[in-house]
């Protein structure tokens, strides 16, 4: 199988989710997305450094199992508007001009997310909370990089 492929077919069911409110977490997130298909993965982007350092980059990215599903919950999520903000929902592998134009004649057709998410979307999380979370996704990735470092042994 030829892995270019297997990378087009990867990048055609993963989402660019943008525009997103601070307060929006990643399982409000994956709450928001998964009626549409199986989310077979989600990377929540935080800043790193600086002052803002472990508060919410605004974007994500999510990875469905097929593209159909992909492209549904593009065309269901795209402008809906999520704590007030109209979500930038785009293929991860689609170009930006290409979607800038589109974004600027739908946005007077958002729509609002039903009001049983949104109360889970706009609810606060407590920054102990936050911090936990990052220190737990730091300690994984900790974990991966000195697995891979590790010589084996003969």
């Amino acid at each position: 199988m030829d892995p270019r492929s297997f990378a087009d077919e990867r990048s055609e069911s993963r989402l660019y989710v943008g525009n997103l409110d601070l307060r929006i977490t990643e399982a409000a997130l994956i709450k928001m997305f998964s009626p549409y298909g199986k989310i077979i993965s989600e990377d929540f982007l935080w800043h790193t450094r600086g002052p803002k350092r472990g508060e919410p980059r605004g974007f994500a990215f999510i990875q469905y199992s097929t593209k159909e599903e992909a492209k549904l919950a593009k065309e269901k999520m795209h402008g809906r508007l999520a704590c007030g903000r109209p979500l930038m929902v785009r293929l991860a592998s689609e170009k930006y001009l290409e979607e800038a134009a589109a974004q600027n004649s739908s946005k007077a057709g958002c729509n609002t997310i039903k009001s049983g998410t949104t109360s889970t979307i706009s609810g606060q999380v407590s920054r102990s909370a936050k911090i936990a979370a990052i220190k737990s996704k730091l300690k994984a990735l900790d974990e991966e990089r000195d697995g891979a470092k590790k010589p084996k042994a003969s």
